[in-house]
């Protein structure tokens, strides 16, 4: 566990603060080595400035190759994500200023599958809280049909944490400046725009998991390489994120059929998503992406 260099920070508590998060953990978020919160953070401190004041950094150039016991190795390299969204390691972790509440996470881990992850989940409540690049955003939540149950409950996990939420039909269109949370079957949301994205892989949606099979009732997770290690059937939900640099994220609660859905959106916690890319559902047992 990394010891922070940073002492007497101050911690805060409560969600929708103005305290700045630092989580540093590795391998898809499975080892946390260590986490800090700034309870004041100055108007012109850096991504890049945080994290060397609060670790021990080495940066050679522009890449950043260890924090703490951390360290790149070919294959492997350090990912960054503020408030779930990726955010470049290089001059724009030195010039991007922080905001009050961002959740900043750097995480060590392989690119054999893809060296693009857009937007993870393991932020949560993050974006809806405090929005992308200092800017909070309207949330809208568009809602299939026969998912009532889990519309209900994703509606409730946002308002838990403060957050309205525009409901509004599957399809109906969020608009490239909403923060969308779709919510419905993968046989419905498939011809979604972002949807695309999560559907070719990790290689292009950075998520690790896909849906197959006759009308696409398999959930098929996958490991840090993209090979399929696992396939889920009846009742599998999956919670992930997508997007690219020129639209805002969309999270998808999605699953095989209604019970897969509704599994899904029992899962939209802070505890259950923490540091994950995204997170498979089977019941009540989480199975976080990709898999070992």
């Amino acid at each position: 566990m990394l010891t922070p260099a940073l002492a007497g920070c101050g911690l805060v508590r409560n969600l929708g603060s103005s305290a700045v998060t630092l989580t540093i953990t590795r391998d898809f978020g499975a080892t946390q080595l260590g986490s800090v919160k700034l309870a004041h953070v100055a108007g012109s401190e850096t991504l890049l400035g945080v994290l060397e004041r609060s670790f021990s950094v080495r940066v050679a150039g522009n890449t950043v190759e260890a924090i703490g016991g951390g360290r790149a190795t070919p294959g492997a390299r350090w990912f960054l994500f503020v408030n779930g969204s990726a955010s470049g390691i290089g001059p724009p972790a030195k010039r991007t200023v922080l905001h009050a509440g961002d959740r900043i996470w750097w995480d060590l881990h392989v690119d054999t599958a893809t060296q693009n992850v857009p937007t993870v989940v393991g932020s949560f409540p993050e974006p809806f809280i405090h929005g992308v690049g200092g800017k909070r955003l309207p949330v809208t939540l568009e809602c299939g049909s026969d998912v009532t149950t889990a519309c209900n409950r994703a509606a409730a996990a946002l308002t838990a944490v403060g957050v309205p939420a525009a409901r509004q039909l599957l399809g109906t269109g969020s608009g490239t400046s909403t923060l969308a949370m779709v919510v419905g079957t993968w046989s419905e949301l498939e011809g979604e725009i972002a949807a695309l994205l999560l559907e070719q892989g990790p290689a292009t949606g950075g998520v690790y998991a896909r849906f197959a099979g006759h009308d696409d009732h398999t959930l098929e997770l996958l490991d840090p390489d993209g090979r399929v290690v696992r396939r889920l059937g009846a009742g599998a939900g999956l919670i992930a994120a997508t997007g690219n640099t020129k639209s805002v994220p969309t999270w998808f609660v999605t699953g095989t059929d209604v019970a897969g859905v509704s599994a899904a959106a029992s899962a939209l916690t802070a505890g259950r998503l923490r540091n994950h890319l995204a997170v498979a559902v089977q019941g009540t047992t989480d199975l976080p992406l990709p898999q070992p």
